[in-house]
């Protein structure tokens, strides 16, 4: 898994949401976007990690800053994940990996002692000219959107 970093072009992308409306990166020129890739729908770990962003998305709204959820989970699979915990942000249907390969998050796994392709938990902030500003390759799904938030908050 090779990830991008700081200081590079964020791949373009246009995928389908919860919804099926289409949604591509350059939508969001202009403002910071929130990409956070994750394993799968309502597991445990993402569970967690999507809640805590819906607990602090008034504040990422205050900040202008746009929060997008990718898995390679189907579109049906994100909009039940979505109303079961009644989460305000978009969910990114990647069942292509059009996102996932480009961004490096894709690759292998380990899980009790079996190796698998999968999508690893990482988090990218893009600014808001399409270059990503800060990555997050290890995240702990309770505290990385408090973490998130911190790092977006105006430094003085």
């Amino acid at each position: 898994m090779a990830l991008l970093q700081a200081g590079q072009k964020a791949p373009e992308f246009t995928v389908k949401d919860q919804d099926g409306n289409e949604v591509s990166l350059r939508d969001f020129i202009g403002r910071k976007v929130v990409l956070y890739f994750y394993p799968k729908d309502d597991t445990p770990g993402c569970t967690r990690e999507a809640c805590a962003f819906r607990d602090n998305f008034p504040n990422f709204q205050k900040l202008d800053a746009v929060v997008l959820g990718v898995s390679v989970d189907g579109q049906k699979a994100h909009r039940k994940f979505a109303d079961k915990y009644e989460l305000p942000f978009t969910l990114l249907v990647d069942d292509e990996k059009k996102i996932v390969e480009p961004y490096g998050v894709w690759g292998l796994k380990k899980f009790m002692g079996k190796e698998y392709m999968g999508t690893n938990r990482v988090t990218y902030l893009i600014d808001e000219q399409g270059v990503i500003e800060k990555v997050w390759p290890k995240v702990k799904p309770e505290t990385h959107a408090a973490e998130v938030l911190e790092w977006l908050q105006p430094k003085t």
